[in-house]
C-alpha cells in the first residue's frame, strides 16, 4: 500500500511537469519567429535606428558640403594623437618638373603668383624676377632669393598625421601639389623658417588680417588629404575659428587625390614606411573665402571702397574691384598685360 501511494505521488509530478515543458518550448518557439520579441531584441532594434539617423544627419569624414563652415569640416576631421616615428625629410620627394615642362614645382609656383609677368630665364627655367606678396607678414618681394615656397601643411606635420601610412608616390603628389593654390604658397623665407612644422596650436601667421584664411585653408588640406589631428590642434583652431571666424567658409573647388584606398592599421617601425595603394577616385576640395579679419580694428572697407591685398581671390569674386593703397584693383585669372596665371589662379592684381 505504501509502494502504491508513491508511485501516485510520482505520477501526479510528471503531470504537472510536462504540460510546463510544453509551455516552456511553445513560447520559445513563438519567440524565434519574430511574433513576439522579447525585451532586449527590442531595445536592439531601437538602437540601430537611433544610429541610422545620427548618420544620416552628420557630414561624412573627409567629405565637404557646398557652403560649410570651416567649422563645419573641421567636425569631420578625425582627432588623434600623431605618429612621431620615421619621418626624413627625403620621403617627400621634391621639387619635380611633374608635367615636364622644364620647370620644377618651385618654380611653377613663383611664376603662377608673381603679380607681374616673371622674368624667366628659358634655360632651366629659373626665375628672375617678379612681383609677390608674402601674405605671412604682408611684405612685398621682387627677389625670388628671398622666398620660401611653404607647404601649407609641413610635411612632418602631414607624416605625423597620416602621411607614414600613404605610398611614396602619394608623398611625392602632396610634396609638388599643383592642383590646389593654397597646398603651396610663396612667402618671406624668414617666416617659414619661423613655421617650420609647427602647426597652429604653436604657430599662426603675424598678419592678423590673414590668419583666417590661412586657419580655414589649414582646415580644408587635412581635410582633402584626411589628414588627422591632435587634441591642442584641433581645439586651438576651434577656438580660433569660433572666435573671430565663424562665418568662413569651405565649398568645393576642384579636385584633389583621395586619401589612401587601404587603411595601414599597424604603424611602421622606425625608418620604414608601408606601401599603400592610393585611391583613384578624386574628391573634392575646398576654398576659403575672405574672412573677418582676427584683429578687428582692421577696416574691411576704406571709404566706401573694398581694401584687397593683391594676393589670391575666389573664383567667385572674379571680375569684382577693391584697392590696395590707394590703387584700384581686380580679381583676375590673367595678369594686367594678359598673360594668365597658371590653371586654377585667381588673384587681385591692379586694374
Amino acid at each position: 500500500m505504501k509502494m502504491s501511494n508513491t508511485i501516485s505521488r510520482r505520477l501526479h509530478r510528471s503531470l504537472i511537469v510536462f504540460p510546463a515543458l510544453a509551455l516552456v518550448v511553445t513560447v520559445g518557439c513563438v519567440s524565434s519567429s519574430g511574433a513576439a520579441p522579447s525585451p532586449d531584441a527590442k531595445k536592439t532594434t531601437t538602437t540601430l535606428k537611433k544610429k541610422k539617423v545620427v548618420t544620416a544627419t552628420t557630414i561624412a569624414k573627409g567629405a565637404v558640403l557646398s557652403d560649410s563652415t570651416a567649422l563645419s569640416v573641421l567636425a569631420t576631421i578625425t582627432v588623434q594623437n600623431e605618429y612621431k616615428t620615421g619621418y626624413s625629410h627625403s620621403l617627400f620627394k621634391h621639387w619635380i618638373d611633374a608635367n615636364g615642362n622644364g620647370c620644377d614645382t618651385r618654380e611653377e609656383v613663383l611664376i603662377a603668383e608673381s603679380q607681374s609677368k616673371p622674368q624667366v630665364d628659358a634655360y632651366g627655367c629659373k626665375v628672375i624676377e617678379g612681383d609677390w606678396l608674402s601674405p605671412y607678414d604682408n611684405v612685398m618681394h621682387t627677389n625670388p632669393s628671398n622666398l620660401d615656397i611653404d607647404h601649407m601643411i609641413p610635411l612632418k606635420e602631414a607624416w605625423d598625421s597620416g602621411a607614414w601610412k600613404w605610398s611614396a608616390a602619394q608623398r611625392q603628389t602632396f610634396a609638388n601639389d599643383l592642383s590646389d593654390p593654397r597646398a603651396l604658397i610663396a612667402v618671406t623665407a624668414g617666416q617659414n623658417r619661423s613655421k617650420s612644422d609647427r602647426d597652429p596650436s604653436n604657430w599662426i601667421p603675424p598678419q592678423k588680417s590673414y590668419v583666417c584664411t590661412y586657419l580655414s585653408e589649414w582646415v580644408a588640406i587635412k581635410a582633402r588629404w584626411n589628414l588627422s589631428m591632435d587634441q591642442s590642434e584641433f581645439g586651438r583652431i576651434k577656438n580660433l575659428l569660433t572666435a573671430s571666424c565663424a562665418t568662413s567658409t569651405i565649398a568645393p573647388w576642384g579636385t584633389a587625390p583621395a586619401s589612401p584606398a587601404t587603411a595601414v592599421t599597424t604603424p611602421p617601425t622606425a625608418g620604414t614606411s608601408p606601401t599603400v595603394a592610393s585611391a583613384t577616385t578624386l574628391a573634392p576640395v575646398v576654398t576659403t573665402p575672405n574672412a573677418t579679419p582676427i584683429d578687428s580694428t582692421v577696416p574691411a572697407v576704406v571709404s566706401g571702397v573694398r581694401e584687397v591685398k593683391p594676393v589670391r581671390c575666389k573664383k567667385a569674386e572674379f571680375g569684382q574691384t577693391g584697392q590696395y593703397q590707394g590703387v584700384p584693383y581686380v580679381c583676375s585669372d590673367q595678369r594686367k598685360d594678359g598673360t594668365a596665371y597658371a590653371a586654377g589662379y585667381f588673384m587681385w592684381r591692379p586694374a
